[in-house]
């Protein structure tokens, strides 16, 4: 029977300086509201850690910050290698500091440990290759115009950027957002997921290591009440927001009353289409080894299989061996394929998916608790064939080890399946054949789309069609999201353009 030694209540952020504090100007300040977000191991249901919880008024201090520090402070008026240069500098004071990111992502939300260092590390190259575009990126060009003559097209920072990331993947997303703000020559105010603050809280550690002027990086960390006063303040300029649909609505809805800038990126329902040309037994492998990474909590899982009728019944049964094969355990067991999910609300919510199921398809494995763990937010990978596309659990957003699985009478059937739905998020394509796959790429309406897998980079623009967002995070797209475009026309060309 697997075991787990409870942590002490502080292991989360025994690695902090200040849990009991905001990051606001560039000091470690005491919050007004007295209050404290306590972090639950996924794993053994304990208190592992807390962190002060910010309120209304410590939001509005934060961004009074960040909005003085645009307006008035030293960064802006950097040139592109002088903010490099400091940028440089806090990425390498979050790579030392990886292995504690790492442990933090365990023990807050229970990825697996044997994952959690290479998921830090992708984490901080990807900030570093955000700060290395800024060598050759146009932020000011010369440009032919019809009318004047010279053109100019300067980019110039947004402003005060609202950064808000989700629980499951803390350090990348929030990083990201961070290091685009930056580098773009914006001021920013973090506000972590109340589940997973420890990643934000070491950025800032690493913000004010790195010597970043006062002001620059802010971090509050609240409940809604806190992080609607963050999107609602006129002082913010865009709000970069991941998480789900719902509470994407709801911010797009608050940013359109004042037309501030916002970037969303929010859920999935991808769907992997299964082609004749692949065999069965690999497509099994891969998609029951996929619907469990992080316990199924991603926005770009493949949580819909789509495979022409007549080899359902035989796919059905191959996922089945493939998902009663994988070793359920406590996430620091280095043999663990599938840990807990993030917390209690999230288990009883896929839980309430499997029971949604098992009216209207056929489970053929999974859906329980399993029974050799008697503590943590466990479920078996759960498999549901002959799914009708119209019903919920093929439709909404488990977040969840759960694999509906789809028969389509053909490729074209396939391809209009996979575009039945709200989401366009990701999406992928099963087959040996290049030219298939780049034609079933195109048909499908999704931001992302990759063959034979889920396959990610952050590198490249990352983001959704319909209701799985708007705007791009990653790549030249998502960095030119935090910038304005201005046009010039002179009647002369300064000595810069001479």
């Amino acid at each position: 029977m697997s075991t787990i030694t409870i942590p002490s209540e502080t292991a989360a952020t025994d690695f902090l300086a200040h849990p009991d504090k905001v990051f606001i100007g560039g000091e470690w300040v005491e919050a007004s509201s007295g209050r404290w977000i306590e972090i639950v191991s996924p794993d053994s249901e304990s208190v592992v850690g807390k962190v002060v919880e910010g309120d209304v008024q410590d939001m509005n201090r934060a961004v009074a910050a960040a909005r003085k520090a645009f307006d008035e402070g030293p960064w802006t008026k950097m040139s592109v290698k002088e903010r490099q240069q400091l940028l440089f500098r806090l990425c390498d004071e979050l790579s030392k500091r990886e292995a504690e990111i790492a442990k933090a992502w365990n023990l807050q939300m229970g990825g697996l440990m044997s994952f959690a260092p290479m998921l830090s590390s992708v984490g901080t190259e990807t900030l570093r290759h955000i700060v290395n575009m800024m060598d050759d990126f146009p932020f000011v060009e010369r440009v032919p115009s019809k009318f004047s003559d010279t053109g100019i097209i300067a980019r110039e920072p947004v402003g005060v950027v609202a950064a808000i990331a989700p629980w499951n993947g803390p350090y990348a997303i929030m990083g990201t957002k961070l290091a685009n703000s930056l580098a773009a020559g914006c001021t920013i105010v973090m506000k972590p997921a109340p589940e997973t603050p420890v990643e934000a809280y070491i950025m800032a550690e690493a913000a004010e290591a790195a010597g970043l002027p006062p002001g620059v990086v802010n971090l509050v960390c609240g409940h809604r009440e806190a992080s609607h006063a963050l999107v609602s303040n006129h002082d913010v300029d865009k709000v970069s927001f991941t998480g789900s649909t719902a509470a994407g609505k709801l911010i797009a809805s608050t940013c359109g009353e004042r037309i501030a800038r916002v970037t969303l990126e929010l859920g999935g329902k991808s769907a992997a289409i299964i082609r004749d040309d692949y065999p069965l037994e690999e497509a099994a492998s891969l998609l029951a080894n996929t619907i469990t990474v992080m316990s199924g909590q991603v926005c770009a899982m493949l949580s819909r299989a789509i495979v022409p009728k007549k080899s359902h019944d035989k796919l059905a049964e191959l996922i089945k061996g493939e998902m009663e094969k994988i070793k359920i355990g406590y996430s620091t067991d280095p043999e663990t394929q599938l840990g807990p999910l993030a917390m209690k609300r999230q288990l009883e919510r896929v839980e309430s998916y499997v029971e949604e199921g098992r009216k209207c398809a056929d489970l053929v494995t999974g859906g329980n608790r399993p029974s050799h763990l008697n503590q943590g937010y466990f479920l078996e990978p759960t498999l549901f064939a002959n799914v009708d596309n119209q019903s919920r659990i093929a439709q909404e957003e488990i977040f969840g080890p759960v694999l509906s699985l789809i028969p389509a009478e053909d490729e074209e059937d396939a391809i209009r399946i996979a575009n039945e739905s709200n989401f366009g998020l990701n999406g992928s394509v099963l087959t040996n054949d290049p030219e298939a796959a780049y034609k079933v790429a195109r048909a499908v309406r999704t931001g992302f789309f990759g063959q034979n897998g889920m396959k990610m980079d952050y590198t490249l623009p990352f983001g959704g069609f319909k209701q799985s967002g708007i705007g791009r995070e990653g790549g030249a797209e998502g960095f030119a999201s935090y910038l304005e475009t201005k046009t010039i026309l002179l009647d002369e060309a300064p000595a810069a353009f001479a």
